[in-house]
């Protein structure tokens, strides 16, 4: 395979240069400008000619030389021995084996056995293109992946209420007259805008109002003009209190749910029946508090409201969802400037599956169906131990550190040491990766072209193609080609095209790649068992004609095609020119040359109306499920679990970034991710500051540092994601915190895990 003309890249080799690119450490990618000398970030600030970012950076962004160069790096293809040790082998040697094998356990077992984790992980979103192709060439529909175990029920419900499960909502809290953030902490998670700037301008401003829910007085609610310090777990019994109010005041928009929606009057009368000071008791708010926020959100000009992982990963998960889409929906503050929307995108992050359509298998052990083309990790454990010949027997893990990253971490190490071939695909020596039978070093995600598909912005939408700034190191291959070779030496497709070669070379820019489209398209239908793998085939032929290293992004030109066909104003009020045939392309190679990001489409906010995916366009308020879990909520009784405490695991903090960051010398602050307790919760106990403390749940214990937080409610406790790896084979570095959770610990319809309602014990270490 060498010589493959994508691996044939080149740079610059100036000792020093300042190149275009973006973060990689959340959903915003703020665009970066970045200066390098000797294959090191010297130098790292905001880009001012991004079209979504404009110049904005946090303090994690400007420590990323600590991803790119740190010594869990992978540099070669590995195999573990019989004693547990690795060693090294040729990429040939390995991919031929893995092929051999996935080849014999598909043929044997059939697609039911394999199962795909990952795959766009970590920002490594065209990578996931080339790896969704294997788990259709082992005819295999389980793919499970972080987004499953955050997202997942936000996702079923946009299916019911707007007719997809791929519509998604985002939220224009830059024009909003009020604000209200629920379970989401953008201060430190971001996910809005340049956030900081965000917060302090509508802080500045008298005429707007900003309340935050969150058990934590967070740094965003250190600025928000109501803080509502919930009881962790009583965010259902707030948003229907909320509702309620509205519905019994008739603060509602009745004219925009007349004319837009449907199902309002069961919905209401629901809502009419809901115990509004009961509902608050349970809270553990003040009623006088609630009615405030309830009036002041359904009479501004201009509501939205910002959810996250704290209402998405908590009692009553999927129910939130449903709840928090009603409050702006019966407000009618959807559609609008200030408002929620829904939002075009260009890769398809998510698919569409309804678990009412037996085209989408379940599992063989908890009978789960996929929501949006996706299982929940918390089962995955029990699907690989399954007692039975349709258990799980092999495993490609892409971009993601499940054993430290998804629930019961002892489930994971288990059931993974149970598989019959697994395969890791990452940069560095994870803690997953230390259980597989093959490593395969990826190339960094500053190695190769590469993209971020969380395009969630409206009207404007942008996308960002980043170039790579240094060459792979080691024998480290882009995902592309990984799993290219890999596709090859199944079987699934040839090496070489030669027509579409020829077609794609000889056809002039002009003609916007229209006779290699329809070439393409023919050559897929008289070999309909290529289909899946189109984007490795765009990969090996039009890839060979574009810039060096840009063969990555070939596959874009069949989802500008398809998104400019489905949105062509828009793509041309954001400047692209061409007819129905071109403007795709030439959408196309505007993201290829444009370094710093690419403004694509500019939409109208009428223009929400048609990304509403049911037949009438209307939004269809009436989710039977969602009112049963209403109605049950009323008599709803939360057990005594005999444990004094709940832990909110998986806090956000100044210096934690998921499983990206291995060197444990990024951080400047808490380095060993303290356990945070109220100061009187800690007197109570005997801890003070900085003292060892034993914390313990249902499922596990850790040692951890306490520190002193009066921020939080009593009887909480925080603990921050993105710690416990082992860096150059050390002891674990901070708190691996699912050993505390439980597979079983999660929503009964979604299987999210409940990671914000932890109950512990935390109790003094003996010195």
């Amino acid at each position: 395979m060498g010589g493959v003309p994508d691996l044939d890249i080149t740079f610059d080799e100036r000792p020093m240069s300042t190149e275009k690119t973006a973060c990689i450490l959340c959903s915003r990618n703020c665009g970066l400008s970045v200066t390098i000398e000797n294959g090191k970030f010297t130098r790292i600030r905001g880009d001012d000619e991004h079209p979504v970012s404009k110049g904005y950076i946090c303090q994690k962004a400007a420590r990323l030389e600590h991803y790119q160069n740190h010594e869990d790096r992978l540099k070669h293809p590995l195999r573990r021995q019989a004693d547990g040790s690795f060693a090294r082998v040729g990429w040939d040697e390995a991919l031929d084996d893995i092929a051999r094998r996935l080849r014999a356990i598909r043929d044997r077992h059939g697609g039911r056995a394999f199962a795909f984790y990952g795959g766009g992980g970590q920002g490594n979103h065209l990578g996931g293109m080339y790896g969704q192709q294997l788990h259709k060439a082992m005819r295999s529909r389980f793919v499970y992946s972080s987004l499953a175990q955050e997202k997942t029920g936000d996702f079923w419900v946009n299916g019911r209420l707007f007719g997809h499960q791929t519509c998604h909502v985002t939220e224009d809290v830059e024009h909003a007259d009020y604000v209200l953030f629920i379970g989401a902490n953008p201060y430190q998670a971001h996910g809005i805008p340049n956030a900081r700037d965000t917060l302090r301008a509508l802080q500045r401003n008298p005429a707007r109002t900003m309340v935050v829910v969150d058990p934590r007085r967070s740094e965003t609610a250190k600025f928000a003009d109501i803080h509502l310090q919930i009881k962790p777990g009583a965010d259902a019994f707030l948003m229907l209190a909320l509702l309620g109010i509205i519905v019994r005041e008739d603060l509602h928009d009745r004219e925009f749910l007349a004319r837009r929606c449907k199902g309002f009057a069961g919905l209401e009368k629901e809502l009419l029946a809901v115990p509004v000071a009961d509902f608050v008791q349970r809270t553990e708010l003040a009623l006088a508090d609630v009615e405030r926020v309830a009036r002041g959100f359904a009479t501004a000009r201009a509501a939205c409201v910002r959810i996250d992982l704290g209402i998405q990963q908590t009692l009553h998960t999927t129910l939130n969802s449903y709840l928090e889409k009603l409050l702006y929906l019966v407000t009618g503050n959807f559609g609008k400037r200030g408002g929620n929307n829904l939002h075009t995108f260009l890769l398809p992050l998510i698919g569409h599956s309804d678990e009412r359509n037996p085209q989408y298998p379940r599992t063989a052990h908890h009978q789960m169906f996929p929501i949006a083309g996706l299982y929940p990790p918390n089962i995955l454990p029990d699907e690989i131990e399954h007692d039975g010949e349709d258990r799980l027997r092999a495993m490609v893990v892409d971009s993601s550190n499940p054993v430290l990253s998804a629930a019961d971490t002892q489930a994971y190490e288990r059931a993974f040491s149970q598989l019959d071939l697994l395969v890791v695909v990452d940069v560095a020596m994870t803690e997953t990766a230390r259980l597989a039978h093959y490593v395969l070093p990826a190339a960094s995600q500053f190695e190769k072209w590469e993209a971020t598909g969380f395009n969630l912005e409206f009207p404007e939408n942008a996308f960002h193609l980043r170039h790579a700034l240094f060459a792979p190191l080691g024998e480290s291959l882009p995902e592309a080609e990984i799993y290219t070779r890999l596709l090859e030496k199944m079987g699934e497709i040839p090496p070489r095209f030669p027509l579409l070669e020829w077609i794609a070379r000889l056809e002039p820019r002009f003609a916007g790649h229209t006779v290699f489209l329809g070439a393409l398209a023919a050559t897929l239908a008289c070999k309909p068992r290529w289909r899946p793998h189109a984007a490795s085939i765009l990969y090996r032929t039009l890839g060979k004609t574009l810039p060096s290293g840009a063969a990555i992004a070939a596959p874009l030109l069949g989802l500008t095609t398809l998104y400019a066909g489905r949105h062509a104003a828009a793509v041309e009020r954001a400047g692209h020119r061409g007819n129905r045939l071109t403007l795709g392309a030439s959408l196309f190679h505007a993201i290829l040359e444009r370094r710093s990001g690419t403004l694509m489409s500019i939409n109208t906010f009428d223009d929400t109306w048609s990304l509403i995916r049911h037949p009438d366009g209307r939004v269809d308020l009436a989710i039977p499920e969602m009112l049963e879990q209403l109605r049950e909520l009323r008599s709803e009784t939360v057990p005594g679990a005999g444990y004094p405490f709940i832990l909110m695991a998986g806090e956000r903090r100044s210096y934690n970034a998921n499983q990206i960051y291995r060197d444990p010398a990024w951080r400047k602050v808490d380095r060993e991710g303290a356990l945070r307790l109220h100061p009187a919760d800690a007197r109570a106990l005997g801890l003070a500051d900085g003292a060892r403390a034993r914390c313990r749940s249902a499922t596990g214990e850790l040692e951890v540092t306490v520190e002193l937080d009066d921020n939080l409610r009593r009887g909480t406790a925080t603990l921050p994601h993105g710690y416990g790896q082992r860096y150059r084979d050390s002891e674990p570095v901070g708190p691996q915190i699912n050993r505390l959770t439980a597979g079983a610990h999660c929503d009964p319809f979604t299987r999210t895990p409940f990671h914000k309602y932890v109950p512990v014990h935390i109790e003094p270490v003996a010195a």
